[in-house]
């Protein structure tokens, strides 16, 4: 649902860019509390993952595709403030780096792709999780769900920035329901990916499933056909670090390999956003990318003619280029937290 340069006119590009930047910069000051020793090491690893997820369209009707939006992940595994962080890295990098999204339409990606996805896929997962069993069963239905309804909201709500500032004359209604009917359908997959990868984590680290904390009973899995408590994470320091360690090393080359390798096998079909403005005319006033001539511009590197090692390669490139952007902007926010600054700027506030 990458919106490019000309869908949507200048004055509701730049409102849209500046509730994006009040957004990250709400972001920014939420992830400070969320950015534990747990969470800091994993939301790069987490903004990577979804970069390489996303390059793995999978078809969802004749002739159309989708791919992984991610906000729900990201906010169910790291926290929502922390979430609204890592989709906004990989926009940025697929816009700068990729030519994917336009960059003039990065605040209305980030809004739609990021804080919407977020904001409704962690409010149905936390009112799901109050009212289910505190079961690990529980959790990953309540991300399903979660994830699932997420998309069709960032579809309508693009629809919605459509109706104000549309560059085409299309009747709203047959946007609204041509891009809600493709994208529940895309939902579907971006629920059965957030809940299998928010189930592998909980299956081995349930405490680093940020979603997952706080629950008022013990979370239980299911072993030999009977509940059983979930092992408490060892309380040492450093023991903590080697867990996580572990798990950032096999999130990392399950990313790589997901870019690298198996994204030579995604689906070739235009995604739901695709699909619907050239079926309804809503493209007539696309502009060119102003990153059309990157070394990496539509996902493969300049000069090499092999298209699986083109593309493989540039899957890599991204996958590594998120981590390490998106590691050193949350490391920046750890950072000021250990540093005391949320409450110095409480007190000043006060």
């Amino acid at each position: 649902m990458h919106v490019p340069d000309g869908f949507i006119d200048a004055p509701v590009s730049v409102a849209a860019g500046a509730v994006a930047a009040g957004a990250v910069a709400v972001s920014l000051r939420g992830a400070r509390r969320e950015l534990d020793e747990k969470a800091a090491p994993l939301a790069g690893l987490v903004a990577a993952f979804i970069f390489a997820v996303q390059m793995l369209n999978f078809p969802v009707a004749a002739g159309t595709s989708g791919h992984l939006l991610g906000g729900a992940l990201a906010a169910i595994l790291v926290g929502p403030y922390t979430g609204v962080l890592c989709v906004s890295v990989v926009l940025l990098m697929q816009g700068v780096l990729f030519a994917d999204g336009g960059l003039t339409a990065l605040g209305v990606n980030v809004t739609t792709m990021g804080v919407v996805t977020v904001v409704v896929s962690y409010a149905v997962f936390k009112g799901l999780v109050k009212v289910l069993p505190k079961t690990r069963r529980s959790v990953t239905a309540a991300a399903f769900t979660g994830a699932l309804l997420s998309v069709p909201a960032a579809a309508g709500f693009f629809t919605l920035l459509y109706s104000i500032g549309g560059t085409t004359d299309v009747p709203v209604g047959k946007v609204l329901a041509a891009m809600v009917g493709v994208h529940v359908l895309i939902g579907i997959g971006e629920a059965f990916i957030t809940a299998l990868t928010v189930g592998a984590v909980l299956a081995v680290r349930p405490d680093l499933v940020h979603g997952a904390r706080g629950l008022t009973a013990p979370l239980k899995l299911r072993v030999g056909g009977e509940f059983v408590d979930a092992p408490a994470a060892a309380p040492a320091v450093p023991a903590v670090a080697r867990s996580t360690g572990k798990v950032w090393a096999t999130g990392l080359v399950a990313a790589l390999v997901l870019a690298g390798f198996v994204s030579f096998y995604a689906s070739a079909s235009p995604d739901g956003l695709e699909k619907v403005a050239a079926d309804k005319g809503i493209d007539s006033k696309v502009e060119p990318h102003a990153a059309k001539d990157s070394p990496l511009a539509d996902y493969g590197v300049k000069d090499i003619a092999n298209a699986r090692l083109s593309g493989g390669l540039a899957g890599v490139i991204g996958v590594g280029a998120t981590v390490v952007v998106g590691s050193g902007v949350f490391w920046a926010v750890r950072r000021r937290r250990d540093d005391g600054t949320p409450a110095a700027a409480s007190s000043s506030a006060a």
